[in-house]
């Protein structure tokens, strides 16, 4: 029962379980994905792209490729200096989760564009 209470101590603090590793199916997957979805949810740019895990892939590995647990954000591709990635998904802080990231990025996209 310890243990069981160190693994959810250690997801919360962001540490990946032991020997995670990325999915095979990741790159395919992030391919699919920025074909179905090619621009930022927030801003609409269509360069810099990141695929953002709303949960991220160090806190819950199943879920890293689960369409309903992603979105497109960029790193800077249309408006200069706004880092959708950082600010929506992150919090301006890449260590910190944001799990209402997609509803900000809903709130945001429609001031922004």
């Amino acid at each position: 029962m310890i243990r069981f209470w160190e693994a959810i101590q250690d997801r919360i603090s962001g540490k990946a379980p032991k020997g995670a590793k990325r999915n095979p199916g990741w790159t395919k997957f992030r391919k699919t994905h920025l074909n179905q979805f090619p621009d930022c949810y927030v801003c609409g740019a269509v360069t810099k792209l990141q695929v953002h895990h709303i949960v991220p892939f160090h806190v819950a590995p199943d879920l890293e490729l689960n369409p309903e647990n992603v979105l497109t954000l960029c790193t800077g591709g249309k408006h200069k200096g706004l880092n959708c990635h950082l600010i929506f998904g992150h919090h301006g802080n890449y260590k910190k989760v944001n799990i209402d990231c997609l509803d900000e990025a809903v709130y945001w996209r429609g001031k922004l564009l």
